[in-house]
């Protein structure tokens, strides 16, 4: 995902404005390394669930204060550096911008995620 390029499609809503004093950035990329064991890994495989990512994206879309979300999520095999999940969250005011994108990350990456590492 280009991020300045989606921010710039969102900016041209006319209710943008309105509505948006934040915008927060959750880009994930794959670490050199594994969570657990901090062992140095070589590559991931990722399956992402995008019906579920949806139905998160639009359950979290209705928060208050929030009034936009965008999230691209990629599947397959990646090596360390490459970018795997993005989510653009546009709302009113910083708490419910952080809190949405922090809920919302977390449930993304638990109910809509699997991945394994591979070892280096």
């Amino acid at each position: 995902m280009d991020i300045s390029k989606k921010i710039s499609e969102l900016k041209q809503d006319p209710e943008f404005a309105k509505n948006v004093g934040m915008i927060l950035v959750h880009n994930g990329i794959v670490r050199g390394w594994s969570r657990g064991s901090r062992e140095e890994v070589s590559g991931i495989e990722i399956k992402a669930d995008h019906e579920k990512i949806e139905q998160l994206r639009a359950e979290y879309e209705k928060s208050p204060g929030i009034y936009k979300i965008v999230v691209e999520a990629h599947e397959g095999t990646f090596k360390p550096g490459d970018d795997v999940l993005f989510i653009i969250v546009a709302g009113d005011i910083r708490e419910n911008v952080k809190a949405c994108l922090a809920t919302m990350l977390d449930r993304v990456k638990s109910e809509a995620f699997t991945k394994k590492e591979i070892m280096a």
